[in-house]
């Protein structure tokens, strides 16, 4: 069975499962919490077998670090089904209720998307997480790993896949897509597929976007920025850069690029080249920054995403210049501004046009499970639908239903009738 047929199956079961009940899709939920940890020595066994053909293969350590998959993130995602349980079903919200007229009722009700394609990197984490966010958000999930991780999603998925059909929901709930080759027939089967989500390169991205009718949704890129103010605490700036960079470096919310006040810049930059040396980060700016500390010197093109132990330094007038700076060359993901100045602060929040935007704080914390959503399907730096961290509120959107009694258009037409348009 081709992968088109097997979606075209899926998008038949999924008003099935946009039916189902909180409850139902709950006891799913405990039902994978409790059969991931039951099953974990499976699991670790077959990560083993990927990562050590990774290793074999010269695999860079910033892949590496995403592929590996152990008790501490196991744990973590327990902890984030059960945070996913503990929350509200986002389905059957009403979100508006108005009187057309006299026996004529409209209202708006949230519900799924319906059938989600979600094409991710080598995390196992992954895909537990977008798996148990779509089950609990009632939508279809076509599942696209990356290949380092292939004998670990699969073992994965077959646990989780066990466990919804225990739970009593549509067996075609979830398919697994295992061979490269179906991505390119999984981007024809826009009669199947209401969103795709592609989460790795840019380019990766970019050649997902041109090449299907599907509407897709998330980022390129995670280009992320920290601006020190003249008025920041320089204690609390060297804290904060520090997380931002080195607490996990293969990561799309990681630090890439630092930007300075000019004034400050003689006092702070010999401290923060001292901190970030201690921990393994190599420094890039621009030649007035390398003329001031040991640092490789790059251009405006040098301003990147490097997921490594790499950060780029830039020098500025003022919070102006910062903003600027982000809205030119950012991905529009996650900014954070380090000041003591409340004036400051807001200008640089309202300002900058990022998803997430932050005031003296790591820029990691753009993710879903700390957000307090469970977990996230990934990030979207888009406007359109859903923005940032995407977890249950962006998986679903809503319908309109109009209870009427023989109402027609024609009365309203001819002026035999009127609307009154009154909100309950």
């Amino acid at each position: 069975m081709t992968i088109k047929e097997d979606v075209k199956k899926m998008k038949s079961a999924a008003p099935f499962l946009a039916a189902s009940t909180i409850d139902d899709r709950n006891s799913a939920l405990k039902l994978i919490a409790q059969a991931l940890k039951e099953n974990s020595e499976k699991i670790f066994a077959a990560n083993k077998l990927d990562t050590d053909k990774a290793e074999a293969d010269n695999i860079s350590q910033a892949v590496m670090k995403r592929l590996k998959f152990n008790e501490g993130k196991l744990e973590d995602c327990i902890k984030g089904i059960e945070q996913l349980i503990s929350l509200p079903d986002p389905i059957g919200h009403t979100t508006l209720s108005r009187d057309l007229d006299e026996g004529l009722s409209l209202y708006r009700v949230t519900c799924p998307i319906g059938v989600i394609g979600v094409i991710f990197e080598a995390r196992p984490d992954a895909l537990i997480q977008i798996s148990t966010l779509c089950i609990k958000s009632g939508n279809c999930a076509i599942l696209k790993g990356g290949k380092e991780t292939s004998n670990t999603n699969r073992e994965l998925f077959d646990i989780i896949h066990e466990a919804v059909i225990k739970a009593g929901l549509p067996e075609d709930s979830l398919l697994l897509a295992q061979s490269h080759a179906e991505i390119d027939e999984l981007l024809e089967c826009h009669s199947y597929v209401d969103l795709l989500i592609p989460r790795g390169s840019n380019a990766f991205v970019q050649y997902i976007m041109n090449n299907t009718k599907i509407p897709v949704m998330g980022h390129a890129d995670g280009i992320c920025h920290i601006y020190v103010d003249t008025d920041a605490d320089r204690d609390k700036a060297i804290k904060v850069i520090i997380d931002a960079k080195t607490q996990y470096t293969a990561v799309c919310n990681a630090v890439e690029t630092l930007l300075v006040n000019r004034e400050i810049a003689s006092d702070f930059l010999p401290i923060l080249a001292k901190a970030l040396k201690e921990h393994g980060v190599k420094i890039r700016g621009t030649r007035e920054v390398s003329d001031m500390i040991e640092a490789e010197t790059i251009g405006d093109d040098g301003f990147i995403e490097y997921l490594d132990l790499i950060v780029s330094v830039k020098l500025v007038d003022n919070v102006d210049e910062a903003i600027g700076h982000i809205n030119r060359f950012g991905s529009h993901h996650t900014d954070s501004i380090i000041t003591e100045n409340k004036e400051t602060a807001e200008r640089f929040m309202q300002m900058v046009d990022s998803a997430s935007v932050y005031c003296n704080c790591s820029t990691r914390f753009a993710d879903g499970f700390r957000y307090g959503f469970g977990a996230e399907v990934g990030v979207s730096t888009g406007k359109i639908h859903a923005r940032g961290p995407v977890g249950l509120e962006g998986l679903v959107t809503y319908k309109y239903k109009l209870y009427g009694n023989g109402h027609i258009v024609d009365d309203y037409a001819s002026g035999r009738k009127q609307f009154h348009f009154r909100d309950k």
